[in-house]
C-alpha cells in the first residue's frame, strides 16, 4: 500500500523540480544560520547562489561523523534552542554522540516517512505493532512509534530486551507486527520454540527490522521461524532515525523517500560520485531537516542505487540493502572481508544456528580468521566426524566466497551471546 501518492509516485520530472527547490533552500538557510556549514562552504569557494539544484550539489563539502561530534551539543542547530521539542543522540561509544534534534515540524516528518515504511509492509490502522526497538535517545522506538500512531495502528511499546515479556505480548495480544533489530527476531524465535510455540500459533504477518546490516538468507531464516513476511527498513541517528528507506512487498531494494532525503553513492577513498549501478558509499543530504540539517553526510554504508521501475508503482530509487561499512569492513591478509558475506554462507549450511561470531587474529606476523558458529541440538549429538565434516564443509564455502582461508570451529548450542540490540559479531584481537 502506499501512503502518500503524491510525493511516493511522482514523475520524475516533478520529482527532480522539488529537489531543486529544498535544497536551495536549505543550502541559503544552512549557510546564514550554521556558522560550521558557512565555514565549510567558505573554504571550498561556494556560496548559495551557486547552488542552483542537485545537479550542483557534489560542489558542496561532505560532512562526516567527527564533524558532527565536534559541534555537540548545540552546535549544529539551525533554529533557536526554543523550537527543538526532542533531542535523540548516537551511543556516543566511541567519543561524544552526535546529536539530532528535533522541531515539532522534523517530528511531523518522522512520522510520516515512517508511516510511509509501514504501509509499504502492508501494516494498516487494523494492526497490533508490537515495538521492540528500544525507546529513549536511541531513535528505533519512537521513530516507529510515531509512524504506526500516524497509521492509526495500535502499538505496544514494550521496547527492547525482556524476551520473556516479549513472547507472552505476542502471544496473548495477538501481535501482528513485529519492529525490532533482525538479530533479535532470531533470539525471539528461538525463545518462542523453547515456549513450544509455532508459527501457526501465532498471528504475526509483517516484521519491520533494521538497524544493522543483515542478509536475504537471514531473512529467509526469519520468516519461515516467525510466520511473518520481513521487510528491510533503514535510517541512521544522524540523519532523522529509521524511515530514510524501506522495502516495499516486493522486496527488491529499499525505496528511499527522495522528497525528504537526497541520496549519493561515492567512491570511499576519493569521494568522487558514481553512477547507479556502482556500489559505494551512501551519502545522504536532508532536504527538509529543521532542527539539525545535513548536507552530503558520509554514512560510510556501502550499497548502490538502482531507477529502474517498481512494479509497486512508487517512482522513488531504490537503495540495495546493506553490503557492509567502510569502517566494519575487515582487512584480512590484504583481501576486504565483510560480516555479511560470512553470514550468507553460515545460514545456507544446514545443522548449523544463525549465531556465530568472527574472531581476527595476528600470530607470527600474519593475520588469521576463525569463525565460530553454533550447532544446532541435532549436530551436536552426531559424531565427531560429522562435526569435522561439517566444519570442513564451511571452511571451503567460505574460501570461495572470501578468496581467503579460515578456521571453522563449532560451538555447542546457546554458547554464543545474544544480543537484545545489535548482534556484536566481530572481536579482532588485533587491535588489543
Amino acid at each position: 500500500m502506499i501512503w502518500n501518492p503524491d510525493y511516493e509516485s511522482l514523475p520524475p520530472d516533478g520529482l527532480k523540480r522539488l529537489q531543486d527547490e529544498r535544497l536551495g533552500t536549505l543550502v541559503d538557510m544552512l549557510y546564514r544560520r550554521v556558522a560550521f556549514f558557512r565555514t565549510k562552504m567558505d573554504a571550498s569557494g561556494i556560496k548559495p547562489g551557486d547552488i542552483r539544484g542537485i545537479g550542483d550539489l557534489a560542489r558542496l563539502p561532505f560532512t562526516t561523523k567527527d564533524e558532527l561530534r565536534s559541534g555537540y551539543p548545540f552546535e549544529l542547530l539551525a533554529v533557536d534552542l526554543r523550537e527543538i521539542v526532542e533531542i535523540h543522540t548516537s551511543s556516543g561509544t566511541t567519543g561524544k554522540p552526535v546529536v539530532d534534534a528535533y522541531t515539532a515540524g522534523d517530528l511531523d516528518t518522522w512520522a510520516e516517512a515512517m508511516a510511509r515504511t509501514l504501509s509499504a509492509g502492508g501494516a494498516t490502522r487494523h494492526d497490533i505493532v508490537q515495538n521492540a526497538y528500544g525507546y529513549g535517545l536511541f531513535t528505533g522506538g519512537l521513530g516507529v512509534h510515531y509512524g504506526a500512531r500516524r497509521i492509526g495502528a495500535t502499538v505496544l511499546p514494550i521496547s527492547g530486551g525482556n524476551t520473556k515479556r516479549q513472547v507472552e505480548l505476542l502471544r496473548d495480544f495477538g501481535t501482528t507486527v513485529l519492529t525490532c533489530t533482525p538479530s533479535y527476531a532470531l533470539y525471539l524465535a528461538e525463545a518462542l520454540r523453547e515456549e513450544g510455540m509455532k508459527p501457526r500459533d501465532m498471528g504475526l504477518r509483517a516484521g519491520f527490522f533494521g538497524a544493522e546490516p543483515w542478509s536475504d538468507t537471514m531473512r529467509s531464516e526469519i520468516q519461515a521461524s516467525l510466520g511473518l513476511a520481513a521487510y528491510d527498513i533503514y535510517g541512521l541517528t544522524e540523519i532523522i532515525g529509521p524511515g530514510v528507506a524501506f522495502e516495499c512487498e516486493r522486496q527488491d531494494g529499499l525505496h528511499v523517500n527522495e522528497d525528504l532525503f537526497y541520496p549519493e553513492i561515492v567512491d570511499p577513498e576519493t569521494g568522487r560520485v558514481l553512477p547507479d549501478g556502482q556500489k559505494g558509499e551512501l551519502v545522504i543530504t536532508t532536504l527538509t531537516k529543521q532542527g539539525t540539517p545535513i548536507l552530503r553526510y558520509r554514512t560510510r554504508d556501502i550499497t548502490y542505487l538502482d531507477r529502474t521501475p517498481c512494479p509497486c508503482g512508487r517512482t522513488t530509487v531504490r537503495m540495495h540493502r546493506l553490503l557492509g561499512r567502510t569502517d566494519d569492513m575487515l582487512i584480512v591478509r590484504g583481501v576486504n572481508v565483510f560480516p555479511s558475506q560470512i553470514e550468507e554462507v553460515i545460514l545456507a549450511i544446514e545443522g548449523v544456528e544463525p549465531h556465530y561470531q568472527i574472531i581476527v587474529d595476528r600470530r607470527n606476523q600474519l593475520d588469521s580468521l576463525e569463525v565460530q558458529v553454533e550447532m544446532t541440538e541435532g549436530l551436536f549429538s552426531d559424531e565427531i566426524r560429522d562435526l569435522e565434516r561439517t566444519e570442513k564443509l564451511i571452511e571451503s564455502r567460505l574460501y570461495g566466497t572470501l578468496n581467503i582461508h579460515s578456521r571453522v570451529k563449532l560451538v555447542e548450542p546457546k554458547t554464543i551471546a545474544r544480543s537484545e540490540g545489535k548482534a556484536k559479531r566481530i572481536l579482532d584481537k588485533r587491535q588489543i
